[in-house]
């Protein structure tokens, strides 16, 4: 199904697939961030691979002078029983990408989650702000330069 897969994508997308991976039968393709939005859409929509469920997003934070920053989406075939992961990639001085939320609606929150952890902007999401942290907290605990043991005093912790 893989090949199958691949295939669809580099016609659909002659420019679009960067790379492609694939390790215990599970295909990996980067594409360029500017395209993420159209690639999930084909994905799921082609009748053919109908890639219908967004398992999972998340970032990486590669703490490369280039493409810091990947967002990963983790998508399923429930009718084919496989599975693709997509990467896209950014970097640390513009970390945005564009939201898959019109695409997936469970995007939402794990495109929140990846902003309050990593700072990644999810461009045109509904309701981007922090899930974890606090409104007002300067920085990104996911981060590869943020200290392990967290910055004395930036958070306000409750008393015992």
């Amino acid at each position: 199904m893989n090949e199958v897969v691949l295939e669809k994508l580099k016609s659909r997308f002659a420019d679009g697939v960067l790379e492609v991976k694939e390790f215990r039968d599970e295909l990996t393709v980067v594409v360029p961030k500017q395209r993420i939005v159209e690639v999930c859409r084909f994905l799921k929509e082609d009748p053919q691979l109908q890639f219908e469920f967004l398992a999972d997003v998340f970032g990486i934070d590669m703490y490369t002078p280039t493409k810091r920053f990947g967002v990963v989406y983790n998508l399923y075939s429930m009718k084919n029983k496989n599975r693709i992961r997509v990467k896209v990639f950014t970097e640390e001085d513009d970390p945005k990408v564009a939201t898959v939320t019109g695409v997936f609606g469970t995007a939402n929150w794990h495109e929140r989650e990846t902003f309050d952890m990593f700072g990644i902007i999810f461009e045109g999401h509904p309701d981007l702000r922090r899930i974890y942290m606090p409104d007002d907290f300067e920085h990104y605990p996911l981060r590869k330069d943020f200290p392990l043991m967290g910055i004395p005093g930036s958070l306000s912790l409750p008393k015992k």
